[in-house]
């Protein structure tokens, strides 16, 4: 789409002609917009592929959640008032997968309680409609130029690796086909190596429980867990402690 030819409800100051500047010095840092209108996501898209980004689009939330969840991408670009589920919901559902990519939500809820709730929910940043694609493209520069705030994209313990971005693991080099809460409660042991970890600390931490169900659904799952990782070794890398809980050896 030609500049000409963007929604007249952006300022005009996009309009005027400007040398397109990435936000790095790589030319393909990843951004994906979740967007349902298909005129503003087209020349959002433009725009930002203009200025030297790699752009995926999606045109509804659950298809945005999905990529969001697989993909490697550095920068969300999220609708507010999506058809299904909300952007604030999206960015809350990665968030509580600790998918920590930064996030900027547009939308035309400009009021401070909205855009409060935005970055209460785990935003970045919280751009109000009608906005300028300079004034857009100066906030996703910024968004990318940010340092990392400590959250990695991987984690390894030993012989197990986790792609935190693709929620996938390896052990010795192979893949280990574990499902969602699997992968979850992997991931929570691997983060403590050598720490003690108690039955209510996985149900409040992995199960999101405040209380402990009358139910041994800890112990069932990390029972699956041990048979996927545990293969061929003499003990394994997740150790109970009698009476207390567990222990995630990096060394098994």
């Amino acid at each position: 789409m030609s500049s000409a030819a963007k929604p007249a409800y952006f300022c005009a100051q996009f309009l005027l002609e400007e040398k397109a500047v990435a936000a790095s010095d790589d030319p393909k840092r990843r951004i994906l917009v979740i967007e349902d209108d298909q005129e503003l996501s087209e020349a959002i898209v433009d725009e930002l592929e203009r200025r030297g980004y790699d752009v995926s689009y999606a045109a509804d939330a659950p298809l945005g959640l999905s990529k969001a969840r697989g993909g490697d991408f550095h920068l969300l670009v999220v609708d507010r008032m999506l058809a299904d589920i909300d952007g604030i919901s999206i960015v809350e559902s990665l968030r509580r997968d600790r998918i920590f990519v930064p996030a900027l939500i547009i939308s035309a809820l400009g009021d401070v309680d909205e855009r409060v709730r935005g970055l209460e929910a785990g935003a970045d940043d919280y751009l109000t409609k009608p906005f300028s694609f300079a004034e857009m493209g100066a906030r996703v520069e910024a968004l990318l130029r940010r340092p990392s705030q400590a959250q990695p994209i991987s984690l390894k313990a030993g012989c197990i690796a986790l792609d935190l971005l693709k929620r996938s693991a390896l052990l010795d080099g192979a893949k280990i086909d574990l499902t969602a809460r699997e992968f979850e409660l992997l991931e929570y042991f691997v983060r403590r190596p050598g720490q003690l970890i108690t039955r209510d600390m996985l149900l409040e931490q992995v199960w999101r429980l405040r209380f402990s169900p009358q139910s041994n659904v800890v112990d069932v799952h990390i029972s699956k867990l041990r048979r996927k990782i545990d293969l061929q070794r003499d003990k394994s890398c997740i150790r109970n402690v009698r009476g207390t809980g567990f222990v995630f050896d990096a060394d098994c």
